[in-house]
């Protein structure tokens, strides 16, 4: 029996007792999948890789120059090592967390100068020391691959962090999992074709409470967790010890109390320091000059060709731009000066783009009723999610969710399963989306006499309502404070309250008519537009 007619019959069977413990045995699954397949099939490819290349032990691999620059360079920002200075690499986020650095290198105390790479000496480890997620990250930067090896490995990774590292429910939901399986077989056998045998194995297996309770502690990224919150923050051994040793509910709950904790004694001693209180973002006045010119981007020396062809711009959390350009079926990515400049090819042509995180963006293409899931550090295609009726390929994300216009209705998506969670009625089909907060913003064809009007949709009360501006409203973005920025088509810009009841035009210099592209990064605090020949503006915030 294969692996899809065995997986049905067992589920079969087990969709009929609806038992409690249903989430949580599909997560023991799925966790076995990775600590007893996934991690040491990677542990074998990274072997296999460095002794191809004649080096004997992966300490020798670790301290070959090639590969302990790059690894730096993902876990330092430092542009500028004392040598080799041709291959370095400014990176915006920084996969290599402190603990996975310690793990592979130690200070040599070398007479350089400054911190670069010659500093380092690669640890005395061996693969089977690597859990999956450094494992991974050692395969798609440090070793040669075949593309859909790669893909493969950057799936498994990125499904790893969704599903296990970052769920502190411990439960994964039928229908959730049922995709999930299919992913991580087609994926585990592109990677080696002998596993169906040992998938088959866990797929049967009974939950084992003990066992499910030790592989929770392994995979739910705890320390990670720590160092994302406050890298200053010491934490114990005996907290830690005390923390991993918990049953599920109790670590589930141990690691809230602890990230409060930490979260409130970071944030307290930060605020002492700099002598203010607590306090949420002052409202603007509607109208006011919140923006100064920060610089200008000659978007030709960015893209090449046809600068006008840019169709959507998207800015990340970490200041890179990605851009759309459907011309040449690629994204772009920048810098916002116009530096360190990456083309991801894309299957077909890139029409809309929004980020779901650091990393990855959803991209709609053009005349293709489909979302493509994009990681722009690696420059993969994650996963590709049809969306029957889906209508103009505009897209946005609101809690966590793709949405994406239909035939009179707006679709919400879970990007994670591909499920279309949600459709939204609306009296016409919406258009130029952006969502915020609680809201659904869009624009109704003028055809239908809504021309003038900002359209939104609230959660809160579920309902539709409109805004009545001096001109069609062509782009929205959400401001620091809650409020809005509404790019129209007479080429004002109209700052709208955050209940959307009031307005007012904006007078900036250089914010008074952009003719195109408008979007603001909360994170960045920074604002885009750009005009009708090549240039971009970036705009910072007073």
């Amino acid at each position: 029996m294969n692996f899809d007619s065995h997986y049905h019959s067992v589920f079969k069977v087990k969709e009929k007792g609806k038992m409690d413990k249903e989430d949580k045995t599909r997560y023991f699954v799925v966790g076995s999948v990775y600590l007893e397949v996934v991690t040491p099939l990677f542990q074998q490819k990274l072997e296999g890789n460095y002794k191809s290349l004649n080096l004997g032990c992966l300490k020798d691999f670790l301290d070959s120059k090639p590969v302990i620059h790059i690894l730096f360079h993902l876990r330092h920002r430092n542009p500028r090592c004392c040598t080799d200075q041709a291959n370095c690499i400014s990176n915006g986020p920084l996969p290599i967390n402190c603990h996975q650095w310690k793990q592979l290198y130690a200070a040599n105390h070398g007479p350089c100068l400054h911190n670069c790479f010659c500093k380092y000496d690669a640890r005395s480890i061996k693969p089977d020391d690597l859990d999956v997620s450094l494992c991974g990250l050692l395969l798609l930067n440090c070793c040669n691959l075949e593309q859909h090896d790669k893909q493969a490995v950057q799936i498994l990774r990125q499904y790893k962090n969704d599903y296990l590292s970052h769920n502190t429910t411990c439960g994964i939901t039928q229908n959730k999992y049922d995709l999930l399986m299919n992913e991580l077989k087609t994926n585990i056998l592109q990677l080696d074709q002998t596993k169906e045998d040992e998938l088959i194995r866990i797929l049967n297996r009974p939950l084992d409470d003990a066992l499910c309770n030790k592989y929770v502690t392994i995979l739910l990224d705890i320390r990670e967790i720590f160092e994302k919150i406050e890298t200053k923050i010491e934490f114990s051994t005996d907290k830690i010890v005390e923390t991993v040793n918990m049953n599920n509910a109790g670590l589930n709950a141990k690691i809230e109390e602890v990230l409060q904790n930490s979260i409130c004694h970071s944030c307290q001693e930060k605020l002492k320091k700099q002598g203010t209180k607590e306090q949420q973002v002052k409202p603007y006045k509607l109208g006011q000059s919140i923006f100064n010119l920060y610089h200008k981007t000659d978007l030709a020396s960015v893209v090449g060709g046809d600068s006008r062809e840019v169709t959507a711009i998207v800015m990340m959390d970490d200041g890179r731009l990605v851009m759309c350009l459907p011309n040449q079926k690629s994204l772009v990515v920048c810098n916002t000066d116009g530096s360190h400049v990456e083309s991801i090819p894309v299957q077909g042509r890139p029409w809309c783009v929004t980020a779901i995180n650091t990393s990855t963006v959803a991209v709609t293409l053009v005349n293709s009723k489909c979302i493509e899931i994009n990681d722009i550090n690696n420059k993969l295609k994650l996963k590709s999610i049809p969306v029957p009726g889906m209508w103009g390929g505009n897209i946005t994300i609101i809690n966590n969710n793709l949405v994406v216009d239909g035939d009179y209705s707006l679709l919400c998506i879970d990007h994670q399963t591909g499920e279309v969670i949600q459709i939204i009625k609306t009296e016409c089909t919406p258009y130029r989306l952006h969502g915020s907060g609680d809201r659904i913003f869009y624009w109704v064809d003028y055809l239908y006499n809504y021309k003038n009007n900002l359209c939104w949709y609230s959660y809160s009360d579920d309902k539709h309502h409109t805004l009545t501006l001096p001109s069609q409203p062509m782009r929205t973005t959400t401001l620091q404070d809650g409020s809005l920025y509404v790019r129209c088509l007479d080429g004002s810009v109209q700052h709208v309250s955050s209940d959307g009841k009031h307005y007012k035009t904006v007078t900036t210099k250089g914010l008074k008519k952009p003719k195109f592209l408008l979007t603001y990064n909360s994170n960045q605090r920074k604002l885009v537009t750009r005009d009708d020949q090549r240039l971009i503006f970036i705009f910072y915030e007073k």
